[in-house]
């Protein structure tokens, strides 16, 4: 028999369109500070469409609770250099939430412009939903920003839908229907 080099769950590498190679993980408490010394290389319109407001840094209390999700309603992976968490450069976050008291969670995914456009923004969405459906959850949902054609586009490619923002008409509600809901 032969002996594997098996990655645990969750954790795969990618060689992204441009040759890099990434590895895809959950997140890990290391991670605050690289996240936090990446943050001022995120351009503020990406900062906005993740976090819908400008932002000049990541503070020690949100990156502590970024890398820190509860496991019994939250999931996050990043994409990142393959070196050991704390060292590793991290280029994207890909993050679900259940709402709690529902089947519902929410979604966000920050990737990098230094790596957008390799295909890493669906993969780490398609690992989102994979968690969702895992998790037996009715529907997976995010808010965009209705400029972000990007993301918007990812989305409707998987089979999100739109819902209109009647609180915030700036945003469309990205829905994944994942199974019809229980009847209360």
């Amino acid at each position: 028999m032969v002996a594997r080099n098996r990655l645990p769950p969750w954790h795969e590498e990618l060689r992204l369109r441009n040759g890099r190679r990434v590895l895809v993980r959950p997140i890990r408490p290391e991670d605050a500070d690289p996240l936090r010394a990446a943050f001022p290389l995120l351009q503020p319109e990406e900062v906005r469409q993740r976090f819908l407001h400008a932002m000049s840094e990541l503070s020690p209390a949100m990156a502590e609770r970024l890398t820190r999700p509860d496991p019994k309603g939250e999931f996050a992976l990043v994409a990142a250099e393959p070196l050991p968490p704390g060292e590793a450069l991290v280029g994207a976050v890909a993050r679900a939430a259940i709402n709690p008291g529902t089947r519902d969670a929410e979604f966000a995914i920050l990737v990098s412009h230094y790596l957008t456009g390799m295909g890493l923004g669906r993969h780490l969405m398609r690992r989102l939903v994979r968690w969702a459906k895992g998790r037996r959850l009715e529907r997976l949902y995010g808010d965009v920003l209705d400029h972000n054609h990007p993301m918007i586009s990812l989305a409707e490619s998987l089979d999100f839908k739109r819902e209109a923002s009647p609180d915030q008409p700036s945003l469309v509600r990205m829905v994944l229907q994942l199974r019809a809901p229980h009847p209360h």
